[in-house]
């Protein structure tokens, strides 16, 4: 589903990605682990489009998108849950998810997703107008999790979930990233079924 090969990234002068070949199957759930400074955010912002690759390759589902558009990387069904989840603060639970569906037409699709989401996080339901500033951190990565699921990807890399999460937040959060990967997801579309890979770090 992904493969990276020989992939190098610079920040100025800095090397900070040195010939990274990473291949990633479909259904898997592939980690990450190193020091701060290791490279981790670094491969998942290039994967992701965020940053530009200096040389080597990012394949995607079979598709080249090496220093492709973040956006377009999007369209094909990748989505990114970053570092310190950035959710919008000033924006509602439900505005936030509804910007992780921006690109989708389906509205009945949509309103079933919000339900899967609901169903994955009971506590975004009951805080669906609230502001996500004034979520509690293990809520806020809730919502950046349900944000990315909205976006229907067939691949998710997430970035430090447990960072700053107390122990029992953080087993709630991979026992969900374990049980939707598992599931292979809750629905089918025309006569794709929606399989997940999650690709995330944590360095605790």
């Amino acid at each position: 589903m992904l493969k990276i090969e020989n992939l190098n990234v610079y920040y100025g002068a800095i090397h900070a990605l040195k010939g990274l070949d990473i291949n990633v199957n479909e259904g898997e759930i592939v980690t990450l682990i190193g020091a701060n400074g290791a490279g981790k955010t670094s491969t998942l912002r290039a994967v992701s489009g965020l940053i530009p690759i200096k040389s080597g390759t990012v394949t995607y589902d079979g598709k080249p998108i090496t220093n492709m558009a973040a956006n377009e990387i999007v369209k094909l069904g990748m989505s990114h849950v970053p570092e310190g989840r950035r959710v919008f603060a000033n924006l509602t639970v439900m505005e936030n998810l509804e910007l992780g569906a921006y690109l989708r037409k389906d509205k009945n699709g949509i309103k079933k997703d919000f339900e899967m989401v609901f169903e994955k996080f009971p506590r975004l339901k009951e805080r669906v107008a609230q502001r996500a500033g004034t979520l509690s951190g293990g809520e806020q990565q809730m919502l950046a999790m349900g944000r990315a699921l909205m976006i229907r990807p067939k691949l998710i890399l997430m970035d430090e979930p447990s960072m700053g999460l107390a122990p029992l937040i953080v087993k709630d959060i991979f026992s969900i990233i374990k049980e939707v990967n598992d599931s292979g997801f809750f629905y089918s579309n025309s006569s794709y079924f929606f399989y997940f890979t999650f690709i995330f770090y944590n360095i605790h």
